[in-house]
Order: structure tokens, then sequence, then C-alpha cells
């Protein structure tokens, strides 16, 4: 079933409903474990090591039990902030599974056996608790196939250790699952180790073995010999496990083991401590803690930054705010700073970076800080006057650099009269600023007739703060036009009024009375990515009840959108397509290109990176660069770069795979250059949204690399899902040459149904305009 082009009321696709990992296939990862009380011990020991030794990782952890305590439960949500919890299923069970049900063994089967009846998870790592992880894991994250053991160290290479499984999708599995009730009930099996017996009936060898290091077994460490320095899990075999008392001729293993023997206090002080990229949530939930129990500035300053990083802008202001900073502790003044004018308190702001300014090694960020300050209220000179003063301190500093261009602009003349003009909020990109975000305020703005200069249009920067002034030139006007892009997204250019990309207090957005026109904006928000909900909310609904016209680009979005609303206000929303897809038929004199270049461009983003590719940037590095191979034998392959940062893909694919491509900066191109190099070349290869809407408006066929729901969501309005790839699927390369030779072979055809495609969504745009014409008296 597919959406249905119309402009009203939307028929939901699946794509639509689907969950954001169901779109755009980014891994869901889980460590499991089976717990009892007799084992907690040992499991507590297990997560601080895991933590300790993995810093940079915090995926779901499946606790698997069958009667633990309250407190046992709390002890163990204390050291991991994403445990999931399932009772195993005993009773399935009680036919097969042979010995005395008290026995930790016996109980064991459970666990592995329904670890495989997990369905919320495409990789599954389990670790006994009697493991201890003294080593990164980051080998076992990137596995993507097959089941992936370490084979037994005394019983050769054909059966596998069972303390630790790496388990793909495809095991997880009702087809899997049967396989292994129908050994466990036939009991033809080791009765001595039931999980390992079971999946060695199975499996019959057929499994992925790892290298000893990730199940290094007690045992070959007898006569006291230490562990070697490789070791990344050591795995505490036998009868005597360390927090009963230990075994002799173990003892330096044991002392491996006593490292994370710690106290919350020791344990959450060594995870602080540690150097490198902590994870998010490990910081918050291990930090928030101690910050209450020591009032540690430095520590409140890592956790205010950790929650800054994510959106999570009150929450950082909030464990600031609850400790005492003293006046020369520059840092946290700056990172409270931050927090506080993401909140939109900026007074409270100025104060705190202005004692940031007072530390050589702060003052350029601080002085960047409040040129932005100074900038979003309107106030340049003082902008320009803090922007160079760190450039003074600086003179490298990219931020402040940036607000000292932006203040030092001089804003055209306006040549229009207030009558004559549309007002109109839109994200204005910067000189080298994303191409796609350059190009589309001008093509909004083609949507309403053929004049995009300041004759018909007045600008109104979204992230400057619509104060009383702004809002008397915009009703001074005809009307406001609000879009297009994702300007519901939470964490470009924080505030505190709306909680998205436009500044505007509800008083003063209650206060227009010109007619309102939202045109082609997008929920934005990423795979793993929230907004403030209270604040958002409330704004969004004040928007929708204030408009006359809401159109969103695509039906993913208009779900995200009316979830959020109460069902009065569902009818408001309309589909409204990116008129950067309908280019051919809003810019003036379009003709179509004579000749195409014998070129596809490929393009990859890397804002928010860790939420684009998780764990699987590598492999979508490799596969990248066997269909840029494959695919420059046929066709030369460039790389096109939205903004500096695309370039990235260019130096890793030189770096690690010793391809060298052409890179096109087109941040520095102007709007025409834009379209004219998407309309000559024959194919584009895009993550970035608008590496999609802008080449396919222009006729040219792509292929979308998906690592955001956005790119689903138009590839389901045009119906042309095979046109976009998962940057997280198995096999990538091969997925994305045989389509991409494909188009080229059948160019014309594709070509043509680009043409087609985009004609049903011109009928919806004309359809719209005409409902505009009605709201504006035209």
């Amino acid at each position: 079933m597919t959406t249905t082009l119309t402009s009203g009321a939307a028929t939901t696709s699946p794509v639509a409903a689907a969950s954001a990992a169901a779109l755009t296939k980014k891994r869901r990862i889980a460590f499991a474990s089976f717990v009892d009380e007799n084992y907690l011990p040992g499991f507590l020991v297990l997560l601080r090591s895991l933590a300790l030794s993995n810093p940079s990782v915090c995926e779901d952890f499946v606790v698997l039990h069958d009667d633990l305590k309250p407190s046992s439960i709390a002890r163990i949500r204390a050291l991991h902030p994403r445990i999931v919890l399932r009772r195993v299923n005993a009773e399935h069970y009680d036919s097969y599974v042979k010995g005395d049900q008290e026995n930790y063994l016996v109980r064991k089967a459970y666990f592995i056996l329904d670890i495989f009846r997990l369905r919320d998870y495409d990789t599954v790592i389990t670790l006994d608790t009697d493991m201890v992880v003294l080593d990164d894991l980051s080998e076992l994250l990137k596995l993507r196939e097959g089941l992936a053991a370490v084979p037994q160290f005394f019983y050769g290479q054909h059966k596998l250790n069972s303390g630790l499984l790496v388990i793909q999708r495809e095991y997880l599995s009702d087809e899997f699952c049967a396989r292994i009730d129908a050994v466990g009930r036939s009991g033809e099996y080791e009765l001595d180790k039931h999980d390992q017996g079971i999946l060695n009936a199975v499996l019959d060898g057929d499994f992925v073995r790892l290298d000893s290091r990730y199940n290094f077994v007690k045992r070959r460490l007898s006569g006291d010999k230490p562990v070697p320095d490789d070791v990344a899990i050591l795995h505490f075999t036998g009868r005597h496990k360390p927090w009963q008392g230990g075994e002799a001729g173990y003892g330096l293993a044991e002392e491996r083991w006593r490292e994370f023997k710690l106290s919350d206090a020791d344990f959450h002080a060594a995870y602080l401590s540690r150097g490198g990229g902590l994870h998010h949530d490990l910081i918050v939930h291990y930090g928030t803690p101690h910050v209450a129990r020591t009032g540690d500035v430095e520590m409140a300053r890592k956790v205010a930054a950790a929650h800054i990083a994510s959106g999570e802008y009150q929450e950082a202001v909030n464990i600031l705010e609850s400790v005492r900073i003293p006046v020369d502790e520059a840092w946290p003044h700056e990172v409270l700073g931050h927090a506080l004018m993401s909140v939109s308190r900026y007074e409270e702001a100025k104060t705190q970076l202005l004692l940031a300014t007072a530390a050589p090694n702060r003052a350029a960020t601080a002085y960047s800080r409040l040129a932005q300050m100074s900038w979003v209220h309107g106030e340049n000179a003082a902008a320009l006057e803090y922007a160079t003063a760190g450039l003074s301190i600086d003179p490298t500093h990219r931020s402040s650099r940036l607000w000292a261009q932006r203040a030092a602009t001089v804003p055209a003349q306006e040549q229009g009269a207030p009558e004559d003009q549309l007002a109109h909020v839109a994200f204005y990109m910067d000189r080298q600023g994303n191409a796609g975000d350059k190009l589309l305020p001008e093509t909004v703005r083609l949507g309403f007739g053929p004049d995009h200069t300041s004759r018909r249009w007045h600008s109104v920067h979204a992230h400057r703060y619509f104060d009383r002034a702004a809002l008397d030139r915009v009703n001074a006007r005809r009307g406001l036009v609000i879009g297009g892009g994702g300007l519901f997204i939470p964490d470009t250019m924080p505030n505190g009024n709306s909680a998205w990309q436009w500044n505007v207090p509800d008083e003063h957005l209650r206060a227009i009375d010109v007619p309102i026109m939202v045109y082609a904006v997008g929920f934005n928000a990423f795979d793993g990515q929230s907004y403030r909900a209270g604040r958002f909310h409330e704004s969004l609904r004040l928007l929708v009840e204030k408009s006359s016209f809401f159109g969103l680009r695509n039906h993913g979005s208009i779900e995200k959108v009316r979830a959020l609303l109460p069902a009065e206000l569902h009818d408001k929303v309309r589909f409204q397509p990116c008129p950067t897809t309908v280019s051919r038929q809003l810019v003036p004199g379009w003709t179509d290109p004579a000749y195409r270049e014998d070129t596809v461009l490929i393009n990859a983003a890397y804002d928010r990176a860790g939420l684009r590719f998780g764990h699987d940037y590598a492999h979508f590095l490799a596969e990248m660069a066997k269909a840029v191979r494959a695919i420059g034998d046929h066709t030369e392959v460039q790389c096109v770069a939205h903004s500096l940062d695309d370039e990235k893909m260019a130096f890793d694919l030189r770096r690690e795979h010793g391809i060298s491509l052409p890179v096109i900066p087109m941040y520095d191109f102007d709007n025409d250059e834009i379209r004219e190099l998407y309309a000559k070349t024959r194919l584009v290869i895009g993550m970035r949204g608008h590496a999609g809407m802008i080449p396919f408006g222009v006729g040219t066929p792509i292929i979308s690399l998906i690592s955001h729901p956005k790119m689903a969501y138009f590839l389901s309005d045009i119906d042309r899902p095979e046109w976009g790839v998962s940057v997280h699927d198995r096999d990538l390369g091969a997925v994305l040459t045989e389509r991409a030779i494909d188009i080229l072979d059948n160019h014309a055809r594709t070509v043509a149904d680009v043409h087609g495609r985009q004609q049903e969504l011109w009928k919806v745009t004309e359809a719209n305009a005409a409902d505009l014409r009605k709201i504006l008296g035209a």
C-alpha cells in the first residue's frame, strides 16, 4: 500500500507508520545475560567491567531471570541505564530440560534458549555472569554475519563455548528456535552442559570462530599464571567462583576480577576519570549521583556537556546549578552559559560566558557564544565585537569567524513595499554552508510566484529571536510563509521559546494577525533523537491552530506531527512536497539540459555521525569502496560535498581503501550552479535529503543512501522505495552497484520515470497553490 499523493488528508503508508529504526535499518544491538540471586555478585562485576573497559559503549542489556528480588533489580539498574528485564519461560522447557530445576546450569539453559526468541534486536551478544571484560569489544559489535563464538579450548574446534555468543538476526528467528526445540525435546545432547549441549547439537560445528581472547577460560591459567595482556573477556568457568571464595591456583586471574569489585562511589569516580570518548548515557547515569554526592564541579561540567550534546539543555542547566562554581573556573561557566542560552535564559547566559572569557583556553569559545547571542537578538555591532575578540585570542577559531561574517553582512536593501510583500521565515544559509539549505528559501518562494527577490519578500531568519519589532514588521506584510526544510529539529540553534528552529515565543506567535502558511516543512529528528516534549508540543499546537495552511513535505512527517496534536487539528496537516522536487516546473525558463556528462555523483553526510552510522561506519566505507570501484568501471564517479564535512568520505576512501575521487565543493556554488550540476549528471547517489530531492527535481535519477527516516519517507511518497538502500545494508556495495548499473544502462527509461513521479508531486503543489491564492486573496 502506498500513500495517495493528495494535498489533503493522507492515507497512512507502511513507511510513514514505521519506526525510525525500521526505516533506516540501523542495527539494534544488545548484550544479554541470565542472572539469578546466586550469580548476582558476578553480574554486578561484569557490568562494571564492561563500562570501564568499553567506556564509549552503551547498548541495551537484556537481563533474563526467573525470580530476582526488587532490591537486586535496583542494584542492577544502578549500574546500567539501559537494562531490559525479561523473565525466562521456564514452563516451556519443563518437558525436555533434564535435571534439578534449582540447578543454575539448567536454569541457564532457559536463558540460552529464550535468547533466540528475542525479536527486538539485530545483533545480540551474550555474556556469562562469571565473566569479566578486560579490553575493547568493538570487533564484536561490528560483526554482522552468522553465529559467532569461541571454540571450546579443551575439546577441539568443532564445539563452541556458549559463554559468549554473537548472534545475528537470522538466528533470532522462529525457524532456528524450532531447531533448538526439536533437539531439546529429543534429549540428544550432552547433559552436563544443557545450553552448550543443545547448541552444539543444533549447529554441528557451523559457527563463526572467534579468537580465544574473547572467551578466555580460567582453566588455561592453572598454576597461578598471569592473564595475558590481550585477553578481552576472562571467563571463570568451573564450580568455584571469585565471589564464592575462589579456587587455589588462580590468584592472579582472580585479582583481575577483584579490580571491578567496587563500591558505587568508587565505580562512578573510576568511570568519570576515564579519558577518550565516554558514552552520553553512561556519563549521565554515573555522573548525576556522583555530583549529587560530592558536589564535584568538574564532573558536573562533564555531565552537563553530555546533556548538551544530546539536546538535553534544561538537564544541563539543572546539574550545573546544583553545584557552586568558583568564579575562576572558566570551563563550567562556559558550559553553563551554553546551556542557559539554549533554553533562552539569555541574560544569565551572558553573565556566565563573560566569566568564562577570563581564561585564555576558554575565551574564544565564550566570545563566540556571546557573539551568537547578540546576533540572535539583532545586535550586529555587539556580535561583531565579541567575535573579533574571539579571533584576537585564536585566529583559527571557526565559530568566531562564522559569527564575525554573519554580523558584518549588510542586508540587501528591500525593494518592495510592505503591502506587496510576504514575510518569509527560513534558515538562510551562510556562504560555504549546506548547499541544500542554501537553495531552499529561493525555491520555496518560487512556489508562490516567479519573483523571489525582496520586491515580493521580506526575510525573517528563523534563528533570530522573533521580538516585538519583528512581529510588527511581519504584521505589515500580506502574510507569513514558514519553510521549507527540516525546521522541526531540536538541536540546530536550540532555544527555549519554541524548542524547534524558529525562535518565537508563544505570545508573539499568537499576536501574528496576517495569514500564516507553513510550507513544505519536515519533522527532522534522527533515529535516536528526541524533542523537549512539553515546550515543542505547545508551540507546535499553537502554530497549527494559527496557520491558514500547514503543509509538510512528506507523509512520514505528517504522521509524526499528527501524533502530537489533538484529533480536531489533524485535518489541518496536509501534504506539500518540498519545492526542490519540482524545480523543473518552478524555475522560470527552465529547460532540460541538451546533454549530460558521463558522471555519477556520490554524497555522504557526517553531521550526527553516531546517529547515522552507529557501529557500522567501517562497514559502510568498505561497501562504498566496492561500489565506487564497480561503478567506476562503467562511469566516472565523483564526490559532491554539500558542506565542508561531506568531504570526509573522499578522505576516508583514499586513506582506508586507496581510492581517489574528485571532490566537487558544492558548498561554494550559487543556486543556479547547484541545479545545473545536478541536471547534467547521469545519477546521484546521496545521503543528504537534498542530495536526493534537488537532483530528482531537475530530472536526474537518484539512489538514496538512507541514514535518516526522511529519505525513506520521500521515496515512499513517490512510490519508488527501490531507489534507496540503507547505509547499514549487509550487502550495500553489491546492491548499490546493481541498482546504479541498471539505471545507467536504462537511463532514458529511468529519466522518464523520474519525470512521471515528479508530475504527481506537481499536481499536489498546483492544488495547494490554488488554496494559497485564496488565502492571500490573489
